[in-house]
């Protein structure tokens, strides 16, 4: 792909299909201005089979602004709508319609609320809304949906991942086995979600950080198969990074030749007054072996050492290895507790790609047009309960106990102020009977959690570096309930309507429903 078809795919073509071919109905029709609103929210958090999410991480909001601020149509993507043509040979897009596209298409009519990236956001609650020109808003979904919605993903399972290393060092190495040129995009969420680190070189570089990183199996084979050996290997390793030495033991045995190999070169290391980093475990049964590595890096005098676990880690998998290092230690007469704090833990593959759920069922809908007198509600009508949107014009605003903790989300309108409200009810989204009362005077906080992004086209937040939005998702996730933190059957939070929002979605499905 030369420079020329890399701008196309990634500019604003970087869409579907459909939405250029309802963006010319629009036009046609004589609607194509008329101002409209779509929320971004998704319909229930990731499920990973085995154990589900209680809770996302927003994330992927500052690179959707950088391709808004850029993305347009120029000669280039014109000529590329031009040359399309339909099942009997005529042009898809009439020449009056590119024109229009020529002199308006472009994002600089937008105005946008966001979820700043790093916060806490719950299934059905908007944490993008988008306002502008019925057309462009239309032709903006596929761009948001695939920037937000894939980043949140892989942030909320770093979060998890976070949750379940405890305070111990977590990281990210999945560039090798994420989707192409998308992989950047899960290692600046992984780093949002709770990473710590990343071994994707550029991206690391692109935030602040430095890379970092051991060696591979390969670098052992290559000596043996010259002729030498694993000792050889890492004797050759510890002097180019005396002072970064993290040897892979697992090459030959490692037990009986990796882990007394690496001891032999710290011991080295030692005797020259530079101090050994730690080893890495990558096959095996890694709880086990971390038992026995670390018993043996004590003996030798190497208690201050890190070990490193890899191997299709997940939080689940860390979790089950570390109550397995809690049952099996004392049987050493080791120290769990000590052992389980000296991990570090290497998280590849089943971060980058979501393992169990590939996908957040983000979606993008319309829910007010303009009729150039005032703002009407847009409904989508399913027989899911679970589908249906709820209309007109938004705001959300999260709601904390007498504890401090978040207890719920609130949906209203966006005229509505529940700061100013002496009772707040609270409604289920479908549930008739379900709903309660809430005494603000009773609770400890009332935010508003979207915020201005883009006004007009003009863009309202700069570059934020990865620590502020660590530190939000940091703060966020401990003003969650326990329950809903945790890695298995987590307790569903409750996202509510105001009663005047419940009002107006009752009527617009008692209308269209008869």
């Amino acid at each position: 792909m030369n420079n020329v078809q890399q701008r196309t795919a990634t500019g604003i073509l970087f869409t579907d299909q459909y939405q250029l071919t309802m963006a010319q109905l629009y036009f046609r029709m004589g609607i194509h201005e008329r101002m409209a609103q779509f929320d971004h929210f998704f319909r229930q958090p990731p499920n990973y089979g085995l154990h589900a999410a209680g809770y996302c991480i927003a994330a992927g909001l500052e690179w959707l602004l950088d391709w808004m601020e850029t993305a347009c149509f120029g000669p280039a993507e014109l000529e590329v709508l031009r040359n399309q043509r339909n099942r009997v040979g005529n042009p898809i897009f009439a020449e009056d319609f590119l024109t229009y596209l020529s002199r308006h298409g472009h994002f600089g009519g937008m105005t946008l609320w966001a979820v700043p990236e790093g916060r806490v956001v719950h299934a059905q609650a908007p944490m993008t809304i988008v306002r502008g020109p019925l057309l462009m808003a239309q032709i903006l979904e596929t761009a948001l949906l695939n920037h937000l919605n894939y980043q949140t993903l892989v942030a909320t399972k770093a979060s998890r991942i976070r949750e379940a290393s405890g305070a111990s060092t977590v990281l990210e190495f999945g560039l090798r086995r994420g989707q192409g040129m998308g992989a950047n995009a899960g290692t600046r969420a992984a780093l949002i979600g709770g990473a710590d680190f990343t071994s994707n070189v550029g991206l690391a570089h692109t935030v602040g950080q430095t890379a970092k990183g051991t060696h591979a199996h390969a670098m052992v084979q290559a000596f043996l198969a010259l002729g030498m050996s694993e000792l050889d290997a890492f004797r050759a390793y510890a002097e180019v990074y005396p002072d970064d030495c993290l040897l892979l033991v697992d090459t030959i045995d490692t037990l009986n030749s990796g882990l007394p190999n690496a001891i032999r070169v710290f011991e080295e290391l030692r005797a020259k007054g530079h101090k050994p980093v730690g080893v890495r475990l990558d096959s095996g049964d890694l709880a086990y072996l971390a038992i026995q590595t670390a018993l043996m890096l004590d003996r030798s005098g190497f208690p201050d050492t890190v070990i490193v676990l890899s191997n299709d880690l997940d939080e689940l998998v860390i979790w089950q290895i570390q109550s397995q290092i809690v049952q099996e230690a004392p049987r050493y007469n080791a120290d769990a507790n000590a052992i389980i704090r000296r991990l570090v833990y290497g998280v590849g593959t089943r971060l980058v790609t979501s393992h169990g759920e590939g996908a957040l069922g983000g979606v993008y809908k319309l829910v007010a047009l303009h009729d150039g007198r005032e703002w009407q509600p847009a409904i989508k009508i399913a027989e899911s309960a679970a589908k249906l949107t709820n209309p007109g014009l938004k705001r959300v605003w999260r709601l904390y106990d007498s504890r401090g903790k978040a207890t719920a989300d609130l949906i209203a309108l966006e005229d509505e102020d529940p700061t100013q409200e002496e009772l707040i009810r609270l409604r289920h989204p479908s549930d008739h009977a379900r709903q309660r009362v809430v005494v603000r005077a009773e609770l400890t906080g009332i935010e508003p959690l979207l915020e201005p992004a883009m006004l007009a086209g003009r863009r309202l937040i700069e570059p934020q570096p990865i620590e502020q939005m660590r530190a939000r998702r940091y703060a966020d996730v401990e003003r969650l309930d326990l329950g809903v933190r945790r890695i298995m059957n987590p307790h569903i939070y409750h996202v509510s309507l105001s009663q005047r929002l419940w009002d107006m979605k009752q009527e617009l499905l008692n209308r269209f429903q008869m």
